[in-house]
């Protein structure tokens, strides 16, 4: 850890009408409370009008089983919340602390979302000026509109800068920040190769710039990371590791692994 960790304690999100959302999305509850109700339906139609028990049972246990569900990513969800459980806040304390950066220059961030790390690193560091790119699919309540409205709440809207973008092929020329980080981003792009993703987001950090990508590296989907990171090291990144964040930031294994992010992990260095 850095001095820039025990600045980040005394900073609080979404205490002047910020909306940050959850890593828990709405439609998600939608489609598993649907899919619970229909089963309820089933189940009650297969015993008092079909009369067939079997299969009431088995929309019964179904039922049941969705519901148990349900309580557990609502829990999830509490937990991640800004004003909740607050583990997603705790988690970008975590990044931000790994990076040994001066404060000044620009900053980027892969994945904004709803814009809560970008404007904690705005917070941060008083001089940087911050950009955050995102795809904002339709899964996520996020956008464009909604991290300005953010940035603007907590008095750094004219550092932070939002904008459309793709992690496959970021719209920024080679060299372009002085910082990149990114949080829990790259698994959510489909089919993509992990590792390439990482690549892309270093293409364009300068060099002697700093880096702190944190995801849920499952080995089947990123590979072997610790090869990965000394790659980067035979490229020339300097000070290259990987950061256990299911230890660091939510305090155990099985306190992440409840969490859906087990794999937790935050590759850091300078090029």
């Amino acid at each position: 850890m850095n001095k820039n960790h025990c600045k980040q304690e005394n900073i609080r999100l979404g205490t002047h009408g910020e909306d940050y959302g959850s890593w828990m999305s709405n439609p998600v509850f939608y489609i598993i409370g649907g899919i619970g109700v229909l089963a309820a339906v089933l189940a009650v139609l297969s015993f008092y009008v079909l009369h067939v028990a079997v299969l009431g049972v088995l929309f019964t246990v179904i039922t049941i089983a969705l519901l148990v569900l349900l309580i557990w990513i609502t829990w999830i969800r509490r937990q991640y919340a800004f004003g909740g459980g607050g583990i997603m806040e705790q988690v970008h304390r975590v990044v931000l602390s790994h990076l040994d950066y001066d404060g000044e220059g620009k900053i980027l961030e892969v994945g904004c979302g709803s814009g809560a790390l970008t404007i904690r690193s705005a917070l941060t560091w008083p001089k940087a000026k911050v950009i955050g790119v995102d795809y904002w699919g339709a899964v996520y309540n996020y956008s464009k509109a909604l991290c300005e409205k953010n940035a603007a709440r907590e008095g750094v809207a004219s550092r932070c800068v939002f904008q459309h973008g793709d992690a496959k092929q970021l719209d920024f020329p080679d060299e372009s920040f002085d910082v990149v980080i990114s949080n829990y981003v790259y698994h959510n792009v489909m089919g993509a190769d992990m590792q390439k993703l990482l690549l892309e987001s270093l293409r364009v950090l300068k060099k002697s710039g700093v880096f702190a990508l944190n995801d849920d590296m499952k080995p089947k989907m990123y590979g072997d990371m610790e090869g990965f990171a000394q790659k980067l090291r035979d490229m020339g990144y300097e000070k290259v590791r990987l950061v256990d964040t299911a230890q660091e930031a939510f305090g155990s294994h099985r306190r992440a692994a409840m969490m859906m992010l087990g794999s937790s992990r935050l590759l850091v260095g300078r090029k």
